[in-house]
């Protein structure tokens, strides 16, 4: 707990900013859903026909998962606040649709009749009869919009929208505990928060509900062009794209501005849409893999590292030692893949993924096949070896590649569970033998896995068979886990641009970026 705290307090400033961007997310997007969902719940007490239609939309809406209406919003709208304000936008519109619509038509069509037999009009009876009658009922529905939004909004931070979602990715990332608290207590709490304090509101409505329209009133006015023009149209600075690992892991973010002093704007994000946010240019830079296809396909152009600050690592199977001592002959196999991959190659394998759109185990076997490996046998059945995998194109490739020749080397059916989101995850699964094997890099083991101390980096210095040996003997003894043989490609860092801006620029080195950042 005395490590929380402190992680906290050395981080207040920004899990401050995080916690007013959860919140920006929130009331924006529930202002909107309220101003849409409430004349809509109205109109469908009035025309009858179109209630099922409406209620059933918004019902289908609901049960598309977070991450897949994401998806579908970032080809419209991009990265940023705006595809995630839509996303809790239309997250927040079932309680509040259909909430209005049961308050209003569960009034007692007594109370109604007589409101008709005093003369009123439809209009009076529905502002001065139904509505007031039902504002409990249409308020646990905003109550309960609120409490899903601040929960779908941790996620928003992976399409770069902000919020305490970012501290979890970067937790699971780089299997930071403190740091996975520190996202989700205060998200925890905001609900909490939000549910109180709105169900005082709700005992209290009758006579809160003129201030209450007052003050949302004067939100909506005030809040939201400030928010919308300080968060959706700001476009005037040089912004970097990063992943959550990147931002925070000590061969990083932070070592980066230390040795270029580079400090722009920058914005987290899933790395699978850090090249299309640089291609759409929703960013101006990225920081990603040197062997990724897509810096072909988008015509991207990879700066030279001119302080190489960025250190060659190798890419190995990384195995439990419980699963070579009942299967020792999977280690003979995979070290069959011992250098058996190039930068080029890998980056074209890459490349025929992310651009050609070929499916990975094709890609995998297509390639082996031509290295002169058996890739005839595909086995079914129960799987007695389980390779994981991260959520990037190469992690599918490389797993699909371990599949492959392990079915085709020995009698053992293999099975795969890939698309895992970062280290944490991939790296929880194998020590809990939930996965036997996964592709890994020795840089994120030095680094993330392992922590190693500012003295032991020190003495290995950049020399990448070094750190090999490090990481081996050591996630050995700590975690009784082995590094295969190395597949031979290098796998690191690299600061991206769009090749065009960066000729128009006359920018070929991130010392070139760094200067350019200094006179804008």
């Amino acid at each position: 707990m005395t490590h929380f705290l402190h992680f906290i307090i050395s981080n207040r400033i920004e899990l401050y900013h995080q916690t007013i961007e959860h919140i920006g997310l929130t009331i924006v997007a529930l202002f909107i859903a309220i101003i849409i969902g409430l004349p809509l719940g109205i109109i469908i007490t009035r025309i009858k026909s179109l209630s099922s239609t409406v209620l059933g939309s918004v019902g289908v809406i609901q049960t598309i998962p977070s991450l897949a209406l994401l998806g579908f919003l970032l080809p419209l709208m991009g990265i940023g606040a705006a595809p995630a304000i839509v996303a809790l936008f239309l997250y927040a519109l079932l309680p509040i649709v259909r909430n209005t619509y049961a308050g209003i038509e569960e009034v007692d069509a007594s109370i109604i009749e007589a409101a008709r037999g005093m003369g009123m009009s439809d209009t009076q009876i529905l502002t001065n009869v139904q509505l007031p009658l039902a504002v409990p009922v249409i308020f646990a529905g905003i109550r309960t919009a609120t409490v899903i939004n601040v929960g779908v909004a941790t996620l928003c931070a992976l399409i770069g929208a902000g919020g305490l979602g970012e501290f979890i990715f970067r937790g699971i990332a780089l299997n930071n505990m403190y740091m996975i608290m520190a996202g989700a207590l205060p998200a925890a709490l905001l609900a909490l928060f939000f549910d109180f304090i709105l169900g005082l509101i709700q005992n209290h409505i009758q006579t809160l509900i003129k201030p209450l329209i007052v003050i949302t009133a004067l939100l909506f006015l005030l809040v939201i062009p400030a928010y919308y023009y300080q968060n959706l149209t700001s476009t005037n600075h040089f912004k970097l794209g990063l992943t959550p690992e990147f931002t925070e892991r000590a061969d990083g973010y932070p070592g980066l501005k230390k040795t270029y002093d580079i400090n722009p704007p920058t914005i987290e994000m899933n790395s699978a849409l850090l090249y299309q946010a640089l291609k759409n240019k929703k960013v101006d830079a990225i920081v990603g893999y040197s062997t990724d296809g897509r810096i072909r396909a988008f015509h991207l152009k990879v700066l030279k590292d001119d302080k190489h600050y960025f250190p060659p690592y190798y890419c190995a199977p990384l195995i439990r030692d419980q699963t070579l001592k009942k299967y020792p002959e999977v280690g003979n196999i995979l070290n069959r893949l011992h250098n058996v991959l190039n930068n080029m190659e890998m980056t074209r394998l890459n490349f025929l993924v992310d651009q050609k759109h070929e499916k990975p185990s094709v890609v995998a076997r297509n390639f082996l096949k031509q290295k002169g490996f058996k890739t005839d046998v595909i086995r079914s059945g129960k799987p007695v070896i389980i390779i994981g995998g991260k959520n990037f194109t190469e992690q599918f490739i490389l797993a699909q590649m371990f599949k492959t020749v392990i079915e085709n080397y020995s009698n053992l059916t293999v099975g795969l569970k890939t698309g895992l989101q970062g280290t944490k995850i991939c790296f929880d699964a194998l020590i809990n033998g939930e996965i036997d094997i996964y592709p890994e890099y020795t840089g994120t083991g030095l680094y993330v896995i392992l922590k190693t101390s500012s003295g032991t980096l020190k003495k290995l210095g950049t020399n990448r068979q070094h750190i090999y040996d490090y990481v081996k003997k050591t996630c050995e003894k700590r975690f009784h886990l082995t590094w295969l043989k190395p597949i031979g490609y290098n796998n690191t860092y690299a600061l991206i641009m769009r090749n065009k801006e960066a000729k128009h620029l006359h920018i070929k080195s991130i010392t070139d970026l760094s200067h350019y950042l200094q006179k804008e």
